[in-house]
């Protein structure tokens, strides 16, 4: 009945608070309730023990009315539906850390700079007791002229009051996808001719065994990816691992 309550509570807070997105989840951790609010595309908000975190804000500052503004952002990518500069500017707090990899700060304004971290594949920070671990992101197969290639992005683990949360940003079914362990929420992208397709995203899923799992960032040149059916292939595979859909983009029914 509490965290009924709490859950109450919270999609009061947020959703709202804009009309544009859809409802948060809630998930008890050690330190608190963790809020996770999908925005847009690759964009998501975690809020726990008073603390919010950006995740590759992006789209316009009216997307992020009646949310807190964040103690943290994250940028996967120097790609603008991660790295928004303008965006950024807008939503950041005059104390927010930025957390991202080189190629995103080379492209920042000294402003941005100010209270950047930056992060190589395999580095790890801990900013407001959330420790932040920079994981390869990158096309198969690996080609100086991928769209994405090894080493310039980041993926992220998250581990946030015991949970640990798996942001792909954008990614194929690499090896290093693969090996995670002991992942509680996973954010897995699905979109041609960026990153993969919702077979592939299943497979990988199947194979690394969050225990529930959302498909985001899954609009591509062709519109939007069947993630009903990435859903059915994963429900095939593994009964255990949850699928979860939600709005990820404004207007978007479901």
């Amino acid at each position: 009945m509490k965290s009924t309550i709490i859950a109450a509570v919270l999609f009061c807070a947020f959703y709202g608070a804009n009309a544009q997105l859809g409802a948060p989840d809630v998930f008890q951790t050690k330190i608190g309730p963790l809020t996770i609010q999908p925005v847009q595309h690759a964009t998501l908000v975690l809020t726990v023990h008073g603390v919010t975190v950006y995740v590759d804000p992006s789209g316009g500052t009216a997307l992020f009315k009646g949310l807190a503004t964040p103690g943290v952002i994250i940028i996967t990518d120097i790609h603008g539906d991660h790295f928004d500069e303008k965006t950024l500017d807008s939503v950041k707090g005059a104390n927010t850390i930025i957390v991202a990899p080189q190629a995103v700060a080379d492209k920042m304004s000294e402003a941005d700079k100010a209270h950047l971290v930056v992060l190589k594949n395999g580095e790890s920070t801990t900013q407001a007791g959330i420790a932040i671990e920079a994981i390869p992101m990158y096309n198969l197969p690996e080609s100086a002229t991928a769209m994405h290639t090894k080493g310039r992005g980041n993926g992220y683990v998250l581990s946030i009051g015991g949970k640990r949360l798996y942001i792909a940003g954008d990614t194929q079914g690499i090896p290093e996808m693969r090996a995670l362990k002991n992942i509680d929420l996973a954010f897995v992208c699905m979109n041609l001719p960026y990153t993969m397709t919702v077979n592939e995203a299943a497979d990988a899923v199947l194979e690394f065994k969050p225990k529930i799992v959302y498909p985001y960032h899954y609009r591509g040149q062709g519109g939007f990816s069947d993630v009903n059916t990435f859903k059915k292939l994963v429900d095939a595979g593994n009964k255990g691992i949850e699928v979860r859909l939600r709005k990820w983009y404004p207007g978007q029914a479901m």
